[in-house]
């Protein structure tokens, strides 16, 4: 029964990534080495079900170590600058066989439809062709780059024309010049500006590390789970020069930055060698990697109608274990433009409810309320500090809260414990001397 719970709260804890991620547009880009390692078969399985939710899937996939193998067969020496490959016609030859190989070999993966297994009835359709217009970079350094290209334009009508079919599009890293030349594009920059010509919803790049790190050895790394634009620049201004072509940070970080300053809202960097990376990102709140946006995610507003459902998840629980006394609902959507609310990423994580009393010139702060995983994150005192500047704003000087479990962490910001006879008389009206809450009051 327990675990019938569990999966139960875990199902219906998905739901809204469900909803919200219907018909969206997802890039997710990753190395040749998740074909050569033969963990790709799982991945199928995860790219089946995205599908299977009506996410449109775009997928990229690189082919460096089956170009390396290649080379090597053929004693060709690789040479690089910038972390991007120099491409000679010899060396276009064993691009093109090499990337041959592993898109067909990823094809043949995506229709399995085995009975018993994830693909069972499965029916993915996948596309591919030349949607991608190249043109050489030319001269870097004083050496010239050859085949070695730069996507010139991607061919989005017909992306989107397969994708609204129901097709996985799948791009490989070779681009096409209008004069019939082939180029040797990195898959970062494939990944990046379809992203971009698509306005996807999210870019995704799976590689080797978890994601960014912060701190400078590796007991005191952690990883950074959400950054943005302007961090992850603060990030890009440490990296080594020339590129390190094999620091995967170094490649994906400053196309995620190119990425979110050109419309693409999310980007996403995420270890390829945990098992379901991909779900436990897109599916769970804290995700697994690191997360590149525009802008912060948590925002502070004014409550609206509509938040009543959200608010009630905060507080109910708290009610439940007579933290919070437990509010009528009518009286709770009639006095809804008290509240005000900490977004983060669309989902409210913390209300709070500022009632005034003008007779007195104080205010009350009510209803203070933090999702359980981020009680320890510094959102209440975000939330408590914005109330105040609130009451200040409306010219109150005074605030005060009644509570039964949290008086120490008023006294540490500010407030000084008092009697019920220091309330507003209408609010002594109203105190419960059963409940026996203690008074806090603060000159902000």
């Amino acid at each position: 029964m327990a675990q019938n719970a569990d999966f139960v709260t875990w199902f219906r804890s998905v739901a809204p990534y469900i909803n919200v991620f219907r018909s969206k547009t997802f890039v997710v880009a990753f190395g040749g080495e998740i074909v050569a390692d033969g963990n790709f078969v799982e991945l199928v399985h995860d790219f089946n079900l995205l599908a299977s939710l009506g996410i449109q899937l775009i997928l990229v996939h690189g082919a460096r170590p089956q170009i390396e193998s290649r080379l090597q067969e053929h004693n060709l020496e690789a040479m690089y600058v910038n972390g991007i490959r120099v491409t000679d016609n010899p060396t276009l030859q064993c691009v093109k066989e090499a990337v041959g190989k592993v898109r067909v070999e990823i094809e043949a993966l995506m229709s399995m439809g085995l009975p018993n297994s994830p693909m069972a009835n499965a029916a993915i359709h996948v596309a591919s062709g030349n949607f991608v217009i190249a043109r050489p970079i030319g001269v870097l350094e004083g050496i010239d780059l050859m085949y070695s290209g730069e996507v010139r334009k991607i061919n989005t009508s017909v992306i989107r024309s397969r994708l609204e079919k129901g097709e996985i599009v799948l791009l490989s890293p070779l681009g096409y010049s209008p004069s019939g030349e082939i180029f040797n594009l990195t898959l970062e920059n494939v990944a990046t500006e379809v992203a971009i010509a698509l306005q996807a919803e999210k870019l995704i790049f799976l590689m080797n590390p978890l994601g960014v790190m912060r701190g400078s050895t590796d007991q005191s790394s952690t990883l950074w789970r959400e950054l943005t634009v302007a961090e992850a620049k603060a990030v890009q201004k440490k990296f080594i020069t020339p590129i390190d072509s094999t620091d995967d940070i170094q490649l994906y970080l400053p196309c995620a930055i190119h990425a979110c300053e050109n419309s693409v809202a999310r980007v996403h960097l995420i270890s390829r060698h945990i098992e379901g990376a991909l779900l436990q990102e897109l599916f769970t709140h804290e995700g697994i990697g690191s997360m590149i946006t525009q802008g912060p995610l948590q925002t502070i507003r004014k409550a609206e109608i509509e938040d009543i459902g959200g608010i009630l998840q905060l507080i109910e629980p708290l009610e439940n274990e007579g933290v919070l006394v437990r509010r009528n609902r009518e009286l709770l959507e009639i006095e809804i433009d008290h509240f005000t609310v900490l977004e983060h990423d669309n989902m409210i994580i913390a209300c709070a409810a500022l009632y005034p009393f003008p007779n007195e010139g104080s205010c009350e702060l009510a209803c203070l309320a933090v999702h359980p995983h981020y009680r320890r994150t510094g959102c209440a005192s975000t939330l408590l500090k914005h109330i105040e500047q609130q009451a200040l704003a409306q010219g109150y000087l005074k605030l005060f809260v009644l509570t039964t479990r949290t008086a120490h962490w008023f006294i540490e910001r500010g407030f000084t414990e008092t009697t019920p006879d220091s309330l507003p008389k209408s609010k002594q009206n109203l105190y419960n001397y059963q409940r026996r809450s203690k008074v806090f009051m603060k000159e902000i």
